[in-house]
């Protein structure tokens, strides 16, 4: 594992985007705004079984299809007005307050930074464009072209060979943990925030994140002191 390594990685969605501004919608049609949680983990869930099942379907698709699912479980019908408003919402979603001023922070530092997300390339405006992000970033990918979701490591291998480098050249950040075992199991650096809902896994036999933080700020700051200075001199 090398010390400097010079790409980081950022997943999207809850990382850099506010999803709870989705949860309106969920308080609308189920009386309960936290069900968004259990729709966004059951997309997670689903989206897991598919690629181990050697299955794809765009992570919007798929998105619609858990809403509905959850809606015939809990006896709530769910229109296709419902599913364009989930879509719209999705492709809104604005930037947390501090997810500019960490990239920039990181850019300055010298690393190369890019994406890579579930969710399947979009039209201009793209959610990262809408948010305000997208000119931090070199490059933009998705998983739609291995057609497997995270945390699969042909992913993040994907973005290695993308970007002429070793996995272990990448630091991954996210705030989801299957994200950040997936990438340290293909041989990547890893860097977890802890936003709201979301913690360090404690497990034996279970890759700790290299780095953990309470919002991306401290997370760039810390990602900054190690190997800021070597990424710069790349």
């Amino acid at each position: 594992m090398p010390e400097t390594p010079s790409v980081i990685v950022f997943d999207v969605n809850e990382t850099l985007l506010d999803i709870t501004v989705l949860e309106p919608l969920f308080a609308r049609l189920f009386s309960d705004a936290s069900v968004m949680r259990q729709w966004f983990s059951e997309l997670i869930l689903q989206s897991e079984a598919l690629t181990l099942s050697g299955l794809y379907v765009r992570f919007d698709e798929l998105a619609a299809g858990v809403l509905r699912m959850i809606g015939d479980v809990r006896r709530v019908s769910v229109a296709e007005s419902d599913v364009e408003e989930l879509g719209a919402l999705l492709r809104a979603m604005p930037a947390h307050p501090d997810a500019a001023p960490a990239l920039a922070m990181l850019k300055q530092a010298g690393f190369r930074l890019v994406t890579l997300t579930n969710s399947p390339p979009s039209a201009a405006p793209s959610p990262l464009e809408r948010a305000g992000l997208a000119s931090f970033f070199d490059r933009s990918y998705s998983v739609d072209q291995v057609r497997r979701f995270k945390p699969a490591p042909e992913t993040y291998r994907m973005v290695a060979e993308g970007e002429g480098v070793l996995p272990a050249d990448l630091c991954l950040v996210a705030c989801h943990v299957w994200d950040t075992v997936g990438a340290q199991a293909a041989g990547c650096v890893a860097g977890l925030v802890e936003r709201p809902g979301n913690a360090a896994l404690r497990a034996e036999g279970v890759p700790f994140p290299d780095v953990v933080a309470p919002d991306l700020h401290h997370l760039a700051a810390e990602i900054v002191r190690r190997w800021g200075r070597s990424a710069a001199e790349r």
